[in-house]
């Protein structure tokens, strides 16, 4: 009786008859061969070396998903259509490459499965072997052979394969050939050091108290000296190290932040370590004392007023912040209304400053208290711009997002909507430097178009909406659309 691997050997081969590999004229099934043995030397799960030998039928034959799992099982249907392309029959394939490798590398992203990791990074380290052996003998001509022509794609994309299977298999064989294949077409993509023998120190944070969660992932007191940042499934190491890169730059210049000493691994995700001895977020002082928010308004304006007050140019190597204003819009509103997006892009374009930094993810959350100094986490959103778009950011974190379900403010920030909304106007008023009535809701007013915009892209993200969904975000596009036609400018 036929094993798994021997049978799957013999479907491919019959389904594959004919079909020949694109540079050399080989017999395709060599192939999928060639990804099994690639997969052995990672796993002898026989179910993922089994899909490394079926990976290409559903794509390239008339193989199907549902025959698949008839004859091999659920998990190796489930592996093999993790490596399977989405279709567009009726459009040309080279103008259906970028939205395929996005839609597929999503897949590749959300996966836990380390099965569907090996499979990927097997089944390119087989492709990028052959495109470097074409590289090696043709040079630049090769790229016209290929459905994306534009080596900055193709780079794009194996880079990115190769950044979202670091953390599981940067200690295989296989990763490390696949870098070096890299680095040999596109020569500096990654350090050398990544290419040889390299493990993470490996933590845990069974037992950890949680201070606070962010965009990026959550904060965790690890002991009396160290605090732990724990970043989403979806960052690479390389989103880490852009961080970590960005809080020295930013220390450097005068940005009271604490600075990140390592890189760990927290079982599939990756952390970095801070030295915050003895230290609290202010969200946790907040809900400890709410009565004393006050006080620590005033805290944030201050330290909001040394970020801001500190002059970088493009050459420091921050990003203008108006770039992700620009995405907030037209990722949302320019889908339901092109000529507000309009708008909104030109008040955001006439901006007058771009020499000052601000933090970009700027809440009681991200600053702790040491010895009553505070110290700023998470860095990667710092960036330069003017401070509307820092006011934005905390109008959208302490009111907006509790407009609808209070308990959404409640739940991040640990302490009463009533107060997170003190909160924010006290930190105006001391921002400002003024109680004027008149002066708070003109600045609140340009703040509240841009959270908006960033809400109703935020409902858009959702996919299918609700008819909740749907009314909430007509209110904020009437929003928006009035602030739109009585603003002459977002400056104050």
């Amino acid at each position: 009786m036929m094993n798994m691997l021997e049978e799957a050997i013999i479907y491919a081969t019959v389904l594959h008859q004919g079909r020949v590999r694109k540079f050399s004229g080989i017999p395709y099934i060599l192939h999928p061969m060639e990804v099994a043995q690639i997969l052995s030397t990672m796993t002898s799960d026989q179910e993922i070396i089994t899909a490394g030998i079926l990976h290409d039928v559903v794509e390239d034959t008339d193989g199907t998903l549902a025959e698949i799992e008839k004859r091999f099982g659920k998990r190796v249907a489930f592996l093999v259509s993790s490596e399977s392309e989405p279709e567009y029959p009726e459009e040309d394939k080279r103008a259906t490459w970028q939205r395929r490798k996005e839609e597929s590398l999503q897949v590749l992203r959300g996966s836990t499965d380390i099965g569907v990791k090996m499979l990927w990074l097997a089944d390119k380290l087989a492709n990028i072997r052959s495109l470097a052996g074409e590289y090696s003998a043709h040079g630049e001509e090769i790229w016209q052979k290929l459905h994306q022509s534009d080596p900055a794609m193709q780079l794009w994309y194996y880079r990115s394969i190769a950044d979202i299977v670091e953390l599981s298999l940067n200690k295989t064989g296989a990763f490390k050939e696949m870098i070096k294949h890299i680095n040999f077409i596109w020569p500096g993509t990654f350090d050398s050091e990544k290419a040889r023998f390299k493990k993470y120190r490996e933590v845990s944070v069974d037992g950890c108290k949680l201070l606070g969660r962010g965009a990026k992932g959550e904060v965790y007191r690890y002991d009396d000296e160290l605090v732990i940042k724990i970043y989403n499934e979806n960052n690479t190491y390389r989103d880490v190290e852009r961080e970590i890169a960005l809080s020295r730059k930013a220390f450097i210049l005068g940005v009271p932040t604490a600075i990140s000493f390592g890189i760990v691994s927290v079982g599939e995700r990756y952390g970095a370590m801070f030295e915050l001895v003895d230290s609290q977020t202010i969200s946790h002082f907040i809900a400890k004392a709410p009565g004393q928010v006050d006080a620590y308004a005033k805290i944030m304006s201050d330290v909001a007023h040394s970020i801001h007050d500190i002059e970088a140019s493009e050459e420091d190597g921050f990003p203008e912040v108006y770039d992700r204003l620009r995405g907030y819009i037209n990722s949302g509103i320019a889908y339901e209304d092109e000529a507000l997006a309009e708008k909104c892009l030109k008040l955001v374009d006439a901006l007058p400053d771009k020499e000052h930094l601000v933090h970009g993810d700027f809440h009681t959350n991200n600053v702790f208290l040491q010895q009553s100094e505070p110290l700023l986490i998470d860095m990667d959103r710092i960036s330069r711009g003017h401070p509307i778009s820092e006011i934005a950011d905390l109008y959208y974190f302490y009111v907006v997002l509790g407009e609808e379900n209070p308990s959404t403010v409640e739940k991040f920030m640990g302490f009463s909507y009533e107060t997170a909304q003190r909160f924010f106007r006290t930190f105006l008023i001391n921002y400002l430097g003024t109680e004027d009535e008149s002066r708070l809701e003109e600045v609140t007013e340009k703040a509240s178009l841009l959270c908006c915009c960033r809400m109703i892209r935020k409902l858009r993200t959702k996919g299918t909406l609700t008819e909740e969904n749907r009314q909430t975000m007509r209110r904020y596009i009437e929003k928006v659309s009035a602030l739109a036609d009585r603003l002459d400018t977002l400056a104050f």
